[in-house]
């Protein structure tokens, strides 16, 4: 992929170029899946490394309301929805043909607990359980923290976000700014590092 393309992946509503879809199979949940990708969107051909290890690394999610932050065509939603179909799912990305996508893999795999949205139509007052998220590192830094001082901080008591940074991008940094900035009953912690990748763990107190 050229890096110079990458932000508009993750920060443009509507992305440049025409759409092109295409099968998808992938292993999701332990079990191989037969999905839909498309052009203009990150990691189109697979689960990229850093959602591999988060979803590797992270426990079931708990809870009654997850969210995906950021979610591509949908491999963290539609995992936390198999390991979790009791729960409501919420997938929420900027990009137009990311959205469309998850609610469509959703479909295939007969999901009815995944809503797929762009951030402003997920309900202000909504908090959530567990939140994971391969975060849009590439946005940059004031973007990055504005998204997750938006999102991270609707965590419900007792809840936990698990967030996969890259360390040559500044996952330490970021785990420090975290601390600082999340009001005193958050804690931020590095859960786990694999490879090149750290595990971050949000965490607000009951």
């Amino acid at each position: 992929m050229d890096a110079s393309q990458e932000p508009q992946h993750y920060f443009s509503a509507r992305p440049v170029g025409p759409e092109t879809r295409r099968p998808l199979s992938v292993v999701l949940a332990g079990e191989r899946r037969e999905l839909v990708t498309s052009s203009g969107l990150f990691s189109p051909d697979g689960v990229d490394k850093g959602t591999s290890i988060l979803l590797a690394s992270v426990p079931d999610p708990e809870g009654r309301r997850l969210l995906d932050l950021g979610c591509g065509w949908g491999p963290i939603a539609l995992t936390m929805a198999l390991k979790a179909p009791e729960a409501e799912v919420r997938a929420v990305d900027v990009n137009e043909r990311c959205i469309a996508l998850t609610a469509e893999n959703a479909r295939r795999l007969g999901l009815g607990n995944v809503v797929a949205s762009t951030p402003d139509d997920v309900d202000a007052d909504l908090a959530f359980d567990t939140i994971w998220s391969n975060p849009p590192i590439r946005i940059g830094k004031q973007e990055l923290h504005a998204l997750l001082l938006r999102w991270l901080p609707r965590l419900a008591p007792g809840g936990s976000a698990w967030l996969v940074v890259q360390k040559n991008l500044g996952a330490d940094s970021l785990q420090r700014w975290l601390a600082g900035e999340l009001p005193d009953d958050f804690l931020v912690r590095r859960a786990e590092t694999s490879k090149s990748f750290r595990i971050l763990e949000v965490r607000r107190g009951q």
